[in-house]
Formats: C-alpha cells, sequence, structure tokens
C-alpha cells in the first residue's frame, strides 16, 4: 500500500461536451470515479479535485491546463494524475487504475 496521496483531477464543465452526447455529465463521472477508486483501493488516501473548465481558478497550473482543454478540443471530462492525461471523454477504469498503482496503491 502506498502512503502517498495522489490528486486525481477531473476537469469538466457543467455544459455536456458536444462529441460526448450520450456520455454521463464531468460530475456524474467525477462521482462515479470517487466511489469506483474507493471500492478498488479501499483506505488508501486519495484526493479527488474538480476543475469546471469555464470557471476561473486560484491554481495557475489548474487555470492553464482548463484552458488547454478548451483550446485543443480535448473530450470532457478529463481526467489527470501527476500532470498525465489517463482519460478523456469516457475514462476507461483500468486505465486510471493501472496508473494509481505506478504509485503504490494496490487493489485488496
Amino acid at each position: 500500500m502506498t502512503n502517498t496521496t495522489v490528486e486525481i483531477i477531473l476537469y469538466g464543465a457543467d455544459q455536456l461536451c458536444p462529441s460526448c452526447v450520450n456520455l454521463p455529465s464531468s460530475k456524474e463521472t467525477f462521482e462515479w470515479l470517487e466511489a469506483a477508486i474507493s471500492r478498488k483501493f479501499p483506505e488508501q488516501a486519495f484526493k479527488m479535485t474538480y476543475v469546471d473548465i469555464y470557471q476561473p481558478q486560484t491554481d495557475i497550473e489548474k487555470e492553464n491546463f482548463a484552458k488547454k482543454v478548451i483550446e485543443e478540443d480535448l473530450f470532457y471530462p478529463v481526467v489527470v494524475i501527476k500532470g498525465k492525461i489517463v482519460g478523456e471523454g469516457n475514462p476507461r477504469l483500468k486505465t486510471i487504475f493501472n496508473e494509481l498503482e505506478k504509485y503504490g496503491y494496490q487493489a485488496i
């Protein structure tokens, strides 16, 4: 198990991504992802952060990445772990779980 708390950032918006019409909203994806990670890695700390790409941010890194999502027309929600995009549009749990395992998270 890990002693590190990894931050998982989900960049999204209230409105659905134009290419993601039949998918859950960014906030629904955030809640689903948080629950899935908690089940997969129980009693292992992680931090979930939701960033609305259309709202101003106090953290310059989050602000810059939110602008990148808009300017590069990325499919949101975009899931980022330690600066790496691990999910876009319809994120896959397996990819996110694999990335967390690189930081010492272990399925129980």
